[in-house]
């Protein structure tokens, strides 16, 4: 429960003073729902400006603070063209101040004809007359000593002014209650910085107050690591059940190819802690067809072995499927029972599945969230493996572990290649072992960055490929924050492309019906169609070795490990593949720099760094951490800087400080509270 001394901040927003609907929904696409959203809403820089008794153009570029006098308004020909008041400074200078939207009446009641008024914006020309598009304040000339000559400015949203975000964050600070430290005392010493009350006033205050910036980073980052401390404290304290396979079916098992060292090093490791009685948790890292599937199939047949049964979960009922379709292969003649339970599998089929499972027929489940609903009873789950590991929290794979009467052993699996930074950050309570080295026959993949303007080309070059026997995936990119259309553009470039060629362009997307996927996606893998066009529903999970090309259009919308999940779609069979990024006409720097390295390099772990280093921690999955929060307060370098004290100390605090019980314990579990990463803890100590 929630310490009562957070109240005051962790209130609805709505609690702050001049929060009204209209004011509640730019907020709301800010992120901003409590008081504590908006103390974490911190300024991302400074404005400096300076009083001018009147203007000249060489103050274009600045923010000039001036006494102007408006004359005359006119409005535009449109509803959409600007409204302006034109205004005399004090020497007759003349000065457009330009509103754009629907804000003339408002612009009207701000400016009185004939009556001067204090205002304060950035100054531009605009051919040969100056002009200030939307005024930052504007006041009367009584006023003009509570205007500031340095503010912090916030990240803003249509209809939010960086007045009303500063009125807001005052607001939020006197809400603000006298928090303990949590902070080992020497190490708060050595860095120098505020106390925590002090750090989040200052930052508001101050933008470049490093100290402040680095204090607030330092506290998220250490609770995250308390979190996951706690969580592996608690691990090794349960029991569990040691399982130690005799290598029968694994013996039995006939392989394309022998294992790498990598992949053999991983199942020893994996083996060694199922072995004991602390249940193991474990992260398996590996690259885009490092081979991960089969250190999991060896790892469940362990279980097996040891008469216990397995459970394989995929945030997909694609990639569900498809791991259910290559274990039955890979298992067929062997004592094995392997089923599948999706939100698909209903009625008597569901029911079915459930009994089996209950009376140990089924060794080996395979299926999406629906393998640990309440309903879903296991004789003597043993082993637990979570693929594509970042689509889960600790609070869900916790909900599996539950799932049996003593803890089983945990694998959790990711294909994105992960900085070792994040691995700590977001990982940190578990064992991690790495595959980094790749199968034989894997082929490096030919990535091409080229201009959308190009599209005739390409779509001439699409033909030749399937003309010759060759398959691609043509991926559409989501255009906007919506669930439709990125389905949208995938349906309106099938259709173009079906006009050329026919029946040969399957559709997939991520609101068909299951069924229908698959029927798609088996008519693909089996060659009844050439190219698949698709969203990023195709991201994992799809394994079709004639695939040699695939087209990412809009590249410069996704980032680099969402770009390598893509592009891990092909390169799979002995062909050579090619990988097309389309690029739009306009790109920023770290597009253009995400581009330039997706051509250079194969290799996920380096593009993960960098992904790491372009977008920050709280993107580098491709996705927002569902079940776990992100961090808002940390920045790249700061996690980079702050992970190994952080740890440290959350370590020490559990072994030398008395853990959450003594002094500085409690204080801690406020920190877990105030950065929202209680939610494991919670769930461990029964709520």
């Amino acid at each position: 429960m929630r310490p009562t001394i957070l109240n005051p901040i962790f209130a609805e927003v709505e609690a702050l003073k001049g929060i009204g609907p209209g004011v509640a929904k730019p907020l709301k696409k800010l992120g901003i729902a409590r008081v504590v959203d908006s103390l974490f809403h911190l300024p991302t820089g400074t404005v400096l400006r300076h009083n001018v008794a009147a203007l000249k153009p060489s103050d274009s570029g600045s923010n000039v603070i001036v006494m102007l006098t408006p004359i005359e308004y006119r409005a535009g020909r449109s509803p959409r063209a600007p409204f302006r008041v034109e205004a005399l400074d004090g020497e007759g200078t003349h000065v457009s101040l330009v509103y754009f939207g629907r804000n003339s009446g408002w612009a009207r009641k701000l400016f009185p004809l004939g009556e001067p008024k204090i205002v304060s914006g950035k100054l531009e020309g605009y051919g040969d007359s100056l002009q200030i598009i939307h005024p930052d304040h504007v006041l009367e000339p009584a006023e003009a000593a509570t205007l500031p000559v340095r503010e912090p400015v916030y990240p803003l949203s249509e209809g939010m002014t960086n007045r009303r975000m500063a009125m807001l964050a005052a607001q939020a600070l006197e809400r603000v209650p006298q928090l303990p430290e949590w902070i080992e005392a020497s190490l708060l010493a050595r860095h120098g910085w505020p106390t925590w009350n002090e750090a989040i006033e200052r930052a508001h205050a101050d933008p470049g107050d490093g100290k402040a910036r680095e204090r607030l980073a330092y506290d998220e980052v250490f609770a995250n690591q308390l979190a996951l401390t706690l969580v592996r404290a608690s691990s090794r304290k349960r029991r569990g059940v040691p399982l130690n396979g005799d290598g029968r079916l694994r013996d039995a098992l006939r392989l394309p190819y022998s294992p790498t060292g990598a992949q053999r090093r991983a199942i020893a490791e994996i083996e060694g802690d199922m072995r004991q009685r602390a249940p193991m948790l474990r992260l398996l890292q590996g690259d885009v067809g490092s081979g991960k599937t089969l250190v999991a199939l060896m790892s469940l047949l362990a279980a097996v072995e040891a008469g216990a049964q397995g459970a394989l979960l995929a945030p997909t009922e694609i990639l569900a499927r498809q791991h259910y379709d290559n274990l039955t292969r890979m298992l067929a003649g062997l004592p094995v029972t392997v089923a599948v339970l999706t939100g698909r599998e209903k009625g008597k089929v569901r029911e079915s599945v459930l009994m089996d499972l209950a009376s140990g027929k089924i060794d080996i489940l395979i299926g999406t969230h629906a393998i640990f609903q309440d309903s879903v009873g296991y004789k003597r789950l043993g082993l637990a493996v979570v693929d594509e590991q970042h689509r889960f929290g600790v609070a869900q794979r916790l909900m599996l572990a539950a799932k049996a009467d003593q803890p089983p052993h945990l694998l959790v699996m990711t294909a994105t290649p992960i900085p070792r930074t994040l691995t700590l950050s977001q990982y940190g309570e578990m064992d991690v072992s790495r595959l980094d080295e790749m199968p034989p026959g894997r082929q490096p993949i030919e990535t091409r960055v080229m201009s959308a303007d190009r599209l005739d080309e390409i779509v001439e070059a699409l033909g030749r490929h399937i003309s010759g026997g060759g398959q691609a995936y043509w991926v559409c990119p989501l255009v906007e924050e919506s669930e439709t259309s990125d389905q949208a553009a995938a349906e309106a470039r099938a259709a173009g492309l079906k006009l050329r060629f026919g029946d040969r362009v399957g559709l997939v997307h991520g609101r068909m019906k299951g069924p229908e996927r698959d029927v798609v996606m088996a008519d693909f893998a089996a060659a009844r169609t050439s190219v698949v066009v698709a969203t990023t529903v195709i991201e994992v999970g799809v394994d079709v070795p004639n695939a040699t090309l695939i087209i990412i259009e809009g590249a410069e919308r996704f980032g680099l490990a969402q770009l390598h999940q893509l592009r891990g779609r092909v390169g799979r069979g002995e062909g050579h593949s090619v990988c097309l990024l389309l690029r739009g006409s306009l790109l920023g720097e770290t597009a253009r720099a995400r581009l330039a390295l997706m051509r250079e390099t194969n290799d996920g772990f380096r593009i993960a760094e960098e992904d790491l280093r372009l977008r920050g921690p709280g993107e580098i999955l491709g996705t927002r951490q569902s079940g776990e929060a992100g961090f808002r307060l940390a920045d790249a370098e700061h996690v980079n800087a702050l992970i190994g004290p952080a740890t440290a100390d959350a370590r020490l605090l559990i072994d030398r400080d008395g853990g959450l019980e003594a002094k500085r314990g409690q204080a801690a579990r406020i920190a877990l509270y105030l950065f929202e990463r209680d939610a494991a803890v919670a769930l461990l100590h029964g709520g």
